[in-house]
């Protein structure tokens, strides 16, 4: 039970902040909010997402070349010009690290406000942040797991950040319905997106890029989408009206 427990909570904690701070903030600034706030999100997208954390500025570059030239040669990571998930997951990779370590450089209009603390940034990067987390999740599958199968869900601890981007940028450009033509592949998963907090309703975000809410149609609930809205009204954070693209 606790192993169960670890896990379920490891997923939506390590994806909200995903789709939170890093989508809908880091990269295309859909609410604004206090410093203090923003690193106290920083932080938390930082220790949710442990063994795999994504620095916030690589990842909004990377998703604004994604937006720019989505579903073509450019874009970093279609899933129409790799053989399969494991191929688009390396190149990936690849072009994140380049990223990070600032040996690419990017178009003019994909740089700038996004939020960076090098102190964060440089440690959560480093082998030794990756590899003390994963030490923590090991021992705590070793203190109590109750069968060996338990053990088969590590890997995923390990890599639950790129995991994420793996099935959203997969799925949602390969997989569902289409509510408007983007002239791109982007697809609506499922027209329920518990599972990936409004992540799949990948159609829908690609005509309306700017705006909270990832649901378009009334039964298209986006989980995240509500928190944001309380946040709002708790002025921790102050959404931002969408802006027509």
């Amino acid at each position: 039970m606790y192993i169960l427990i670890f896990f379920v909570a490891h997923w939506f904690l390590s994806l909200f902040f995903q789709t939170f701070y890093l989508h809908r903030y880091a990269s295309h600034k859909m609410f604004s909010t206090h410093k203090f706030n923003e690193r106290v999100f920083h932080f938390l997208t930082f220790f949710f997402q442990g063994s795999s954390y994504l620095n916030p500025r690589a990842y909004a570059i990377m998703h604004r070349e994604h937006h720019a030239y989505s579903d073509t040669e450019k874009d970093p990571h279609s899933p129409h010009f790799f053989r399969d998930v494991f191929q688009m997951m390396w190149y990936t990779a690849m072009s994140y690290r380049q990223h990070v370590r600032k040996l690419k450089e990017p178009e003019e209009r994909f740089k700038g406000n996004t939020p960076e603390w090098p102190l964060i940034d440089n440690f959560g990067s480093s082998l030794f942040s990756r590899f003390m987390f994963m030490g923590l999740y090991t021992w705590f599958y070793i203190a109590f797991a109750t069968s060996w199968w338990m053990f088969l869900l590590l890997p995923i601890h390990f890599i639950m950040g790129p995991l994420h981007g793996a099935i959203v940028n997969w799925c949602g450009h390969k997989y569902g319905y289409a509510n408007f033509n983007n002239g791109d592949k982007s697809k609506n998963t499922t027209p329920f997106d518990f599972l990936m907090l409004g992540e799949l309703f990948q159609n829908n975000h690609h005509r309306h890029p700017n705006q909270a809410n990832f649901g378009a149609k009334w039964w298209e609930i986006d989980p995240v989408y509500p928190v944001m809205k309380l946040m709002h009204w708790t002025r921790l954070i102050k959404l931002r009206k969408p802006v027509a693209v």
